[in-house]
């Protein structure tokens, strides 16, 4: 049986992030992007014969940290300062939050690669929540200014094994 797939592009968000680690290059200073993300999303077809209800994402009654996704989204890339937990300069950048002048958002770490992990981890709980396991995220693509962009995927490992017949290296006949 094939397999479903659609794609959902999320954008005109505007952030600001800097990686500190970079030292020997400009991306060590703060620098800001017209940021956008691509989420491909696999699974079986509802009885609208839909991967994924788009509009859903505003509608849902499941939420992430307490957000509509959508508005999650914006708390998290619009017009924001995206730090690193472990930048030096974390107290510097909590001030200027505390004085109004930025809005910060504190992560694990920052760059393309991993804001599209990120997002993926972030959203697919919410997406397969919704769906009742019929849904997961194959991948999110994290694109800065429409000309980088990383992408973040996880294998399926139950469904290839499901499909090979060999659990651990022993013939199971396709039965897990």
């Amino acid at each position: 049986m094939g397999k479903f797939q659609s794609t959902k592009v999320f954008d005109g968000f505007s952030t600001v992030f800097r990686q500190w680690r970079a030292e020997d290059t400009h991306c060590r200073f703060l620098h800001g992007y017209a940021v956008e993300f691509k989420v491909t999303f696999e699974g079986e077809l509802d009885y609208r014969n839909w991967v994924w209800d788009f509009g859903g994402m505003k509608r849902s009654n499941k939420y992430i940290a307490g957000m509509s996704p959508k508005e999650w989204m914006d708390y998290m890339f619009d017009h924001t300062v995206v730090l690193a937990n472990d930048d030096p300069e974390r107290i510097f950048f909590e001030n200027l939050h505390d004085k109004g002048v930025i809005q910060l958002r504190i992560i694990d770490s920052v760059g393309a690669e991993k804001f599209a992990e990120f997002i993926y981890h972030k959203l697919n709980a919410f997406v397969q929540e919704e769906t009742n396991d019929r849904v997961r995220i194959v991948s999110v693509e994290f694109s800065e200014n429409g000309k980088n962009s990383a992408i973040y995927s996880e294998p399926v490992v139950e469904q290839e094994k499901q499909w090979t017949g060999f659990v651990n290296g022993n013939e199971n006949g396709g039965v897990l």
